[in-house]
């Protein structure tokens, strides 16, 4: 099969990370089993969700792993002009929900493995396909978990991320969480004898605000990212039941996207303790006032340096030997940081095609993809 044709088979999978991804992972451990390798499914949610491990030739050495991840983001609200989960050809574009983010590198992973099956390898392929990575580098976790029992650990690993077949070598660490501001309810027209939860919540943003500011401006930089330095961004805030009602709580969900020489624990922590002394601040007169701050998911940044040996590998197979950094995150940092697996991102599309409507991938680079994917065949034959 060619990878136009399986991208076609993993489009009709409706992946969207709420809902599970088994189907398709069965249909990707049935293509393998048909060719005689051997996979292994790590599920998760009672079977409605699977990462799958995969090697192809000689198990007793460490080889190439090939990561990708097989869930995508939800199409509700978009404006889409086409069926979303119908691969659609149209001048030279590949439309279809996950087209570029990711699974037009795993669909030139399963030709590859196609390939790979039929040769003789001096060097193993790992293949590593992962549920839940929209959410937050989730699901993931238990298969690196898995890993980390493995005699052998792959020498390098490629994420398929989109990247215009460019080479990435790192991107920022996240963090994730959310402040829960409390206050003393009461009614409107009486708000003084209250204290207000948004109201609280708001000079905390502020301070979020502020500590953007101060990062921007005399934090750490690194000049190969778009935005080269550490940012703090709220996205959500949620409090009140009527106008008419001083609210006892408003929780404020925030981000910080750390660059490699800024340690987010240190900013979280010095966020943790403004919003602790709001709380303290109106302590004597309203003592249920607090604001604590809660985890929600967390990932660390991938940096590769330039000269590791992955880089010149990559360089070697690919037809664009520059390198750079991406905005968005990727399970790299995870293979990276967990389990000591040198890595960079590498794979077909631009993110500017992924989470909107009528996402596509181009042919051309499809086909770049598969350029890479047979100079790695043959690298892994030598």
């Amino acid at each position: 099969m060619q990878t136009i044709d399986i991208l076609e088979r993993l489009i009709a999978f409706p992946t969207v990370s709420r809902d599970p991804n088994r189907e398709l992972m069965d249909f990707v451990q049935a293509y393998l089993a048909e060719r005689g390798v051997a996979s292994e499914l790590i599920l998760a949610e009672e079977g409605r969700k699977a990462n799958l491990l995969a090697t192809i030739g000689p198990k007793d050495r460490p080889g190439v792993m090939l990561s990708g991840h097989t869930d995508v983001v939800p199409v509700d609200g978009q404006a889409w002009t086409r069926d979303p989960f119908r691969l659609q050809v149209d001048d030279g574009r590949a439309y279809g929900r996950g087209t570029t983010d990711m699974k037009g590198f795993v669909a030139a992973c399963l030709r590859l493995a196609d390939l790979a099956a039929k040769a003789d390898l001096a060097t193993p392929l790992h293949l590593a396909f992962s549920h839940d990575e929209e959410v937050g580098c989730v699901g993931v976790r238990s298969m690196i978990d898995r890993m980390q029992h493995a005699p052998f650990q792959p020498r390098f690993c490629i994420v398929g991320e989109p990247t215009r077949m460019r080479i990435a070598t790192g991107h920022k660490g996240k963090i994730a969480a959310r402040a829960i501001c409390c206050g003393v309810e009461g009614h409107s027209a009486l708000a003084p004898r209250a204290l207000n939860a948004i109201h609280i919540a708001c000079d905390f943003v502020g301070h979020l605000r502020d500590t953007q500011s101060g990062l921007a401006g005399n934090g750490a930089r690194d000049e190969a990212y778009d935005v080269p330095y550490t940012t703090v961004h709220v996205g959500k805030i949620e409090g009140g039941t009527a106008l008419n009602i001083v609210p006892n709580r408003c929780t404020v969900d925030f981000e910080i996207r750390n660059v490699a020489e800024d340690d987010a624990d240190e900013i979280l922590c010095g966020i943790t303790a403004y919003g602790e002394s709001l709380g303290v601040r109106e302590h004597n007169n309203f003592p249920e006032a607090r604001v604590s701050v809660d985890v929600l998911n967390t990932y660390p940044g991938l940096s590769t340096p330039a000269d590791a040996e992955i880089v010149g590998f990559v360089r070697r197979l690919t037809e664009d030997p520059s390198t750079f950094k991406v905005a968005f995150g990727t399970e790299g940092g995870l293979f990276a940081n967990r389990l000591g697996i040198p890595t960079v991102v590498c794979g077909p599309g631009s993110m500017d095609q992924g989470h909107k409507p009528d996402e596509f991938v181009t042919l051309d680079q499809l086909a770049a993809c598969d350029r890479m994917m047979n100079r790695l065949l043959e690298a892994l034959r030598g």
